[in-house]
């Protein structure tokens, strides 16, 4: 089991449950799942970037990425549908809490000038997305064999019921939101 994961089951939900008032265990939010993507409009003009992105995302999360398609065709963007134009993973269980360790401890210190994440990017239902702009600030990519910065989109899906609940479980869990 991680560390993130034992530090959730012993720390976080008794301060949760203690914060919220709840009375079960069972309404404290916890983490769902984590999907991480890429789409590029680069995938339409050359078919090859496809490959590297999915080789990208498989260093950074460990698992296999699912390429993602075009589901209409758009005569102005010179796509077509069933074009491939990114991928994506979703994390779950043990891979999540590692990756979401890794994201938190490693990942976010290395980006330049960095102040904190914003507090502003939840759905209302207690779902956070971040958007890094450049796949370098993970340490499994190798900088020298990289073509291309790309930016990825992180999504974290939680079942809290609002945002207050939703920050308070990432803030728990060691995000580092602006103060």
């Amino acid at each position: 089991m991680s560390r993130l994961k034992e530090k959730y089951n012993k720390e976080i939900k008794k301060n949760l449950m203690e914060k919220f008032g709840y009375k079960n265990i069972h309404q404290v939010p916890a983490l769902e799942k984590i999907v991480v993507n890429c789409v590029t409009k680069d995938c339409v003009t050359n078919g090859k970037m496809v490959d590297s992105i999915v080789a990208d995302l498989a260093a950074i999360t460990g698992q296999k990425p699912v390429v993602a398609r075009a589901r209409k065709s758009i005569a102005t963007f010179k796509l077509r549908e069933g074009m491939p134009i990114g991928a994506s993973v979703t994390l779950r269980d043990s891979t999540m809490y590692e990756f979401l360790d890794r994201l938190v401890n490693i990942s976010l210190p290395r980006v330049r000038d960095f102040r904190g994440v914003s507090s502003k990017a939840f759905d209302g239902r207690g779902n956070y997305v971040l958007g890094m702009k450049e796949q370098i600030i993970f340490p499994e990519i190798n900088y020298d064999k990289i073509d291309k910065i790309r930016g990825l989109g992180i999504s974290i899906v939680t079942t809290a019921k609002n945002n207050e609940e939703g920050k308070e479980l990432l803030s728990q869990f060691g995000m580092p939101f602006k103060k």
